[in-house]
């Protein structure tokens, strides 16, 4: 199979009309073909909303004062954890703010032995931003099976632009050297439509995944958050655009998924942020994962990293239900009862 071109890539980006579809359909068989018609399901937990990062767009920076902070306990994490086992999720998230310390090590790796001695099949990915080497080690030693660190731009000079001067674009890549190193199974991602970006950048982000070799990603467009320095500057912009960076998300995974044929590729939520049937689009255009949101309710609503965050106060079975009505609705399976690793992954420390 030969090498897909930046060039072609950027053509598929800026399709429109009949091109849009047919790009979309493409990428649907493409999936079928290559990773079946099966959804893979992963229970998001997202245990706590303290941050110290000050990244320009996300509304749980560390900057916004108007946010009501949690971490939740051991025992709320661990509900959540006997809902997913219960229901056959296959695999768990654990989601939070980027933080360091080593009580808050020792509390994730006595989390992930936790989760293992409630249901050893249980999957475990981590999404818990920049951490040391060790750090990762320890987590994966403990049990968890795979991380994911969104890069956010594989453009160093545009993350300069949407993050502090301490948010350093080099430490993010070292990290997802490590865990890939340590060997988990690899994720990242992109945000997809934000300001000063180009169809150049995101297409120089999917040549990124395929050279990194990645086995997941997990990518969306950009949602406003008020709370934010981009919540005031860009609001006027975000209104214009909107439309637009839902397209050009929905081209994304369809892009990725015709460069990058077997890794898993989730259908995200900031999508039915800007389309009520966003992740039903995201699947058909190749998505094969989607997260369920299973953290508790009571600090749901206060883990808004955007506006209009899908299910902010729904029940733990009103999400799943919401759920899998979408991967209904996209004409798919899911994956109950499968842990759904990245057939990418599993080629590549076979192979």
């Amino acid at each position: 199979m030969r090498n897909v071109s930046q060039r072609e890539i950027e053509e598929m980006l800026k399709a429109e009309g009949k091109e849009f579809d047919l790009l979309i359909e493409k990428a649907g068989k493409v999936r079928r073909k290559h990773v079946g018609n099966k959804v893979y399901l992963r229970g998001v937990i997202e245990f706590t909303n303290k941050c110290s990062k000050n990244c320009y767009y996300c509304g749980i920076r560390k900057g916004n004062k108007s946010l009501k902070r949690y971490f939740m306990s051991k025992e709320d994490i661990l509900k959540s954890v006997r809902f997913a086992s219960e229901k056959g999720l296959g695999s768990v998230v654990l989601q939070g703010g980027e933080l360091k310390g080593k009580q808050y090590v020792s509390f994730i790796e006595e989390i992930i032995k936790e989760i293992k001695r409630i249901d050893s099949s249980l999957m475990i990915t981590l999404s818990l931003g920049e951490a040391g080497f060790d750090d990762y080690k320890r987590w994966f030693d403990a049990g968890a099976e795979r991380c994911l660190l969104r890069i956010e731009t594989s453009n160093s000079d545009l993350y300069k632009k949407w993050h502090p001067q301490d948010h350093k674009f080099e430490e993010r890549l070292k990290c997802l050297e490590n865990i890939k190193k340590i060997g988990y199974q690899t994720g990242t991602g992109v945000l997809i439509g934000a300001p000063y970006q180009t169809i150049e950048d995101l297409a120089k982000d999917i040549l990124f995944y395929k050279d990194f070799d990645v086995d997941m990603i997990g990518m969306g467009p950009y949602v406003i958050h008020y709370q934010t320095p981009w919540g005031s500057e860009f609001k006027d912009w975000f209104e214009r655009e909107r439309e637009n960076i839902f397209k050009l998300a929905i081209k994304m995974i369809a892009a990725t998924r015709i460069v990058m044929k077997d890794i898993n590729i989730a259908s995200t939520s900031a999508l039915a942020a800007l389309h009520s049937e966003g992740r039903v689009i995201g699947l058909k255009a190749g998505g094969n994962v989607i997260m369920p949101d299973i953290t508790l309710p009571e600090y749901k609503e206060n883990y808004k990293l955007y506006e209009n965050k899908p299910s902010l106060n729904s029940p733990l079975e009103q999400s799943l239900n919401s759920i899998l009505l979408v991967i209904d609705r996209a004409g798919f399976i899911p994956a109950i009862g499968e842990e759904g690793s990245s057939l990418h992954y599993l080629k590549r420390v076979s192979g």
